[in-house]
């Protein structure tokens, strides 16, 4: 099997599948198993400062968004950081390291925005033998209001301003967590830089209410009638983080910063995703949440797998998707594309043809017995028929050969497929010319 072993800001793990900072890492018990189990690394739940603990709500912590099939898809949480206290969690990440050498154990922190806290907890944290520190400045709910958590994290001077103050104080790798609850990831990407951040990871979870009680009119998780604004994440964010990690991976000013991909990790494939988008390794919270820790398992010998088919080591998936990530007005034009129906796997459910009927581009005939074919001089090659379509294969896009006539439009596929940055029909050409 392909060798897993990672080298993260000079964290090093028996392979890249990390917890982060989240429930499943509160304390020494679920690390341990966690570590049992084959996770190459945990981010312990965030501490904050020494003082009045933090105090949780006795009640429902979660809502959540499912699938027809009752399949978890988004998890949205209103716990804040830990309630244990920092001595305790202290004591506690001292054992586990000790027990537990070779496996990555980075502290999660939260404290406000003040150079003599963080300078007082860093001594304490750095005195554990932990590898490094996460700075939390992505928590949307709770904290915020404190003006820790997103309320730095929205701020890029205030990123630059308490990360210098860290990388001064401590021997510590210190990442920096974003919050994707701003306009554009890029700015605090580039504050973590220059306050002098080893690294960034994203996404924490997005402000978000799941649902309502329809009974109560209260947002649910409702606590004695009421309830408030979360933190989104699982599978349903992974879209928006694998967007977020990609603008930090090929942004000039950011290119190149080791980012630890966070957002709706669920199997190897999805982590084999943010790593070909830069990420250098990943986080795990709701997959763990939802099906134990042991799914690790999975993930280490499906990446393994893929990566010994592809004949690469992981240092060569890092990235390599970067180049091929571009901005629309770079897309090729002359390329096309139709769809076709395998009719040996069709089974007749009439989706792509209401579908592309009712809502697109009338491309897709239905025979009096029910046989579908595209019509190839209406169809766009928009693949709304491929991803409605509930039979994995069975519609297909077909790019067309060079010197086909696209019946469509009378277009000619060109040997060599003309450049978009000079295309007649690109705004930005025209306004250069």
């Amino acid at each position: 099997m392909a060798d897993l072993t990672s080298t993260f800001v000079g964290i090093k793990s028996p392979n890249p599948f990390w917890l982060a900072s989240a429930p499943p890492t509160d304390k020494e018990y679920n690390v341990r198993r966690a570590y049992e189990a084959g996770w190459g690394g945990v981010v312990w739940k965030t501490l904050g400062e020494e003082g009045p603990p933090v105090v949780n709500v006795n009640g429902p912590r979660y809502g959540a968004i499912w699938g027809a099939d009752r399949r978890l898809l988004g998890l949205n949480n209103i716990e804040l950081i830990t309630d244990r206290p920092l001595e305790v969690n202290l004591r506690e990440i001292k054992a586990v390291k000790r027990d537990y050498p070779d496996r990555a154990l980075v502290v999660s922190l939260m404290v406000p925005c003040e150079e003599a806290a963080w300078k007082a907890i860093l001594p304490l944290v750095e005195e554990t033998g932990a590898d490094g520190v996460e700075l939390n400045f992505g928590c949307p709910h709770g904290m915020s209001e404190r003006g820790m958590g997103s309320a730095v994290g929205q701020v890029p001077e205030y990123i630059e301003m308490v990360t210098r103050w860290v990388k001064q104080n401590s021997r510590m790798p210190c990442i920096v967590k974003l919050t994707p609850n701003i306009t554009d990831i890029r700015k605090p990407a580039e504050a973590a830089k220059r306050g002098g951040a080893d690294a960034v990871s994203l996404i924490n979870t997005i402000n978000s209410i799941t649902s309502v009680d329809l009974d109560l009119f209260a947002p649910e998780p409702t606590i004695d009638g009421k309830g408030a604004h979360g933190g989104y994440c699982g599978p349903a964010v992974k879209p928006i983080a694998l967007n977020m990690v990609a603008e930090i991976a090929r942004s000039p000013e950011t290119r190149g910063m080791p980012i630890s991909g966070i957002g709706g990790v669920t199997t190897w494939r999805d982590a084999a995703e943010f790593m070909a988008l830069g990420a250098g390794n990943v986080q795990v919270c709701t997959a763990a949440m939802t099906y134990g820790f042991k799914v690790v398992q999975e993930m280490i010998s499906g990446l393994s797998q893929y990566l010994d088919e592809k004949g690469v080591g992981l240092s060569d998936l890092v990235g390599r998707a970067v180049p091929n990530v571009s901005d629309w007005q770079n897309l090729n034009l002359n390329a096309i594309s139709k769809a076709k129906i395998d009719q040996d796997l069709c089974i007749s459910c009439g989706r792509c043809y209401a579908a592309c009927e009712d809502t697109s581009h009338q491309a897709i005939a239905m025979s009096p017995d029910r046989v579908f074919t595209v019509k190839d001089d209406e169809c766009v090659a928009c693949n709304l028929c491929v991803n409605v379509c509930p039979v994995e294969g069975c519609i297909s896009m077909e790019r067309m050969d060079i010197g086909a006539t696209d019946p469509r439009t009378g277009k000619v596929v060109p040997a060599e497929f003309g450049d978009w940055t000079t295309h007649p029909n690109n705004p930005m050409a025209r306004a250069a010319e």
